[in-house]
């Protein structure tokens, strides 16, 4: 029985205490190809979802905004009890159970006739990613050294940006050959090959005590506490972080912009170049192909600033974004390409900065916690942008709004670089101290 503890990580951590490569560690290996597998699979569904009701359906721009609405739900109900669960649970049970009913769900939306049988079933299936994600996080925090926690983050966004390029161009061949509802049984066969790989660590016992890289132990009356006492210190704990609340924020006010439009891409398009159903696919894979090169570049920095990071990637998301609002029918589509990088390339930037900046500057313990809650707020923002993004598109039109979605997220990275050192001042781990009624005692690294 493999185990996670105080002892040294056979995986991660070598007999005198310096780490090896991150690649020998089979434990975030397997986590890593089950990430992969299922983030493959969700871009395949995710384009064949936006063609069949833009295109197939030819659905109102406020319906298909509110494709990630009912996707939002489930975050906001149940974002930040699932990280206090993820802290709280075995972990990879709790993703194998996703992976399994994920599989069932997308099964189903094989078959839904119309928007009334889409969106709940999509509700559902965004549930599980709700209780999935954080427990991947925690799990990542555990098994991997203090060291290597931002090539982790670096690795887990260039996948999930190389899948943004095979998927979408994969996709888009499929759509146009066979059908949307392939592209949406594939996800359902990597969602189960995923699940798969994570089988064999269904035994490994997972010590609610941080690992050997942080060294600080949890007060022994942490894993006796309530759920409710435990989501409670999870609040508390984002609330006396300075660094990890003002990224909460500046994250929010950043996406609140961004997802007026993301689902509205479809929209732009169709009336622009109607009937080129493919061109959504080279705009997701140029902007994936953006976020590999830039993953590419930080995966040899041992960090990045948290300002010029987040700040530095809204500032290109919205640059892009605007000047897609400013094509015609007769711009190149090797225009809507290049933004379509710059765009990625921003999105890469911003990412992993946040993944890092989450796993870097919590302890392990509250890991999945501060996902979960971050998840939740980031939902509530989901919930009320795409409608808001709908409505403004009725009202004024697409191109005008993807200039004033584009010109507003551009100005709040500029603000984010320019602030970072109110913002995130002293990008330290917290100091070896007791904190008191948050229950646990964290460590300085050095």
């Amino acid at each position: 029985m493999t185990v996670i503890s105080n002892e040294p990580n056979p995986s991660s951590i070598s007999s005198n205490g310096s780490s090896k490569s991150l690649w020998t560690n089979f434990r975030f290996m397997r986590m890593f190809i089950a990430y992969s597998l299922a983030t493959f699979g969700d871009w395949f569904d995710a384009l064949a979802i936006q063609v069949m009701v833009a295109y197939r359906w030819g659905a109102d721009p406020l319906i298909i905004a509110l494709i990630p609405v009912c996707m939002a739900v489930p975050g906001i109900v149940l974002g930040s009890v699932a990280g206090a669960l993820a802290d709280r649970l075995h972990k990879v049970k709790i993703m194998m159970i996703c992976d399994v009913i994920t599989v069932l769900l997308t099964i189903a939306i094989l078959f839904a006739p119309s928007a009334a049988w889409l969106l709940p079933l999509l509700a559902l299936r965004a549930m599980m990613g709700v209780f999935h994600v954080p427990a991947q996080q925690a799990l990542t925090r555990q098994v991997v050294a203090e060291e290597h926690l931002f090539q982790a983050s670096s690795l887990n966004g260039f996948v999930n940006q190389c899948s943004k390029v095979a998927g979408p161009l994969l996709g888009a061949v499929i759509v146009a050959v066979f059908s949307p509802q392939v592209c949406i049984l594939i996800n359902a066969c990597t969602r189960l090959l995923s699940g798969v790989v994570l089988w064999p660590l269904r035994r490994l016992t997972e010590d609610p005590e941080p690992s050997a890289s942080d060294g600080g132990p949890l007060e022994t009356g942490e894993t006796a506490e309530s759920l409710y006492i435990q989501w409670q210190k999870g609040w508390r704990f984002i609330q006396s972080s300075r660094i990890l609340l003002s990224t909460i924020l500046f994250g929010c006010f950043g996406l609140m912009a961004i997802l007026m439009i993301d689902y509205q891409f479809t929209t732009l398009f169709r009336e622009i170049k109607p009937g080129n159903e493919a061109l959504i696919g080279w705009l997701g894979s140029s902007a994936g192909a953006g976020a590999v090169v830039i993953i590419l570049l930080l995966n040899r920095l041992p960090r990045i600033g948290y300002g010029w990071g987040l700040g530095g990637g809204y500032l290109l998301i919205g640059a892009g974004i605007g000047a897609l609002g400013w094509i015609s029918s007769q711009t190149s589509e090797f225009w809507i390409i290049i933004w379509g990088l710059c765009i990625g390339v921003g999105n890469g930037l911003f990412m992993v900065t946040l993944n890092y900046l989450l796993q870097k500057e919590t302890p392990p313990a509250y890991v999945g916690r501060v996902f979960g809650i971050q998840n939740s707020l980031s939902s509530v923002v989901l919930v009320i942008a795409p409608l808001a993004g709908g409505a403004l598109i009725r009202s004024v039109g697409p191109s005008p709004t993807f200039q004033y979605i584009g010109m507003a997220t551009l100005a709040i990275g500029f603000a984010g670089m320019m602030l970072q050192r109110i913002l995130w001042k002293g990008q330290q781990p917290l100091p070896a101290e007791s904190t008191g009624e948050l229950g646990q005692k964290t460590v300085r690294q050095p």
